[in-house]
């Protein structure tokens, strides 16, 4: 017997369409923050309004899906940028770049945050959980590649970068990736 109500794996455009979505939705959030207009994100997506309602119910929802598919995102390319890139500090650096990306997308989340939706409530560990071990491992990599100095947790890298970060969005003039860009070149060994 079938169960009627067991969910079903969503269909292969289903799952790009909400992809296309959610990346729409990440653009709109780093160019206007996350109370931009839905209009502009369904626009951005190129569907109707309906459709982002369907998804996501809620500003909420939206902002938490945001979230964990940046996080995923990030996660997922650092063994990738550990494989193609031309060395692990390079790769170090281009998933730095990602995780810039990343915190500014998620500008204006703490705002959001302050509402009664219990989904905001695991996101920061979600956040650790996917991430710490990612730039653990190209941290780790550079290292034993001789690349980048060794006495630097990957949490500790990712709260420098996070605290470089802070003053983007209050400053048009405050361009922190160059600071980041330094600070990661700051890693580096002298050959």
């Amino acid at each position: 017997m079938v169960d009627e109500g067991a969910a079903r794996p969503k269909r292969a455009d289903a799952r790009r369409n909400k992809e296309t979505l959610l990346d729409a939705a990440a653009a709109v959030f780093v160019a206007s923050g996350v109370d931009a207009p839905v209009r502009d994100i369904a626009a951005k997506a190129g569907v109707g309004m309906g459709t982002i309602y369907r998804h996501f119910p809620t500003r909420a929802d939206l902002v938490i899906a945001v979230y964990r598919h940046q996080v995923e995102a990030c996660a997922e390319a650092g063994p990738a940028l550990l494989e193609s890139s031309d060395s692990p500090h390079a790769a170090l650096a281009q998933w730095i770049d990602l995780f810039v990306d990343f915190l500014v997308t998620k500008h204006g989340l703490a705002g959001a945050m302050q509402s009664d939706n219990a989904g905001f409530e695991t996101l920061h560990a979600y956040f650790l959980d996917r991430l710490v071990p990612v730039c653990t491992q190209l941290l780790d990599a550079a290292v034993a590649a001789g690349e980048v100095r060794a006495d630097l947790a990957a949490i500790q890298l990712m709260r420098g970068v996070g605290n470089l970060c802070i003053g983007a969005d209050s400053d048009d003039g405050y361009d922190a990736r160059r600071l980041v860009g330094i600070l990661v070149a700051g890693l580096r060994l002298a050959r």
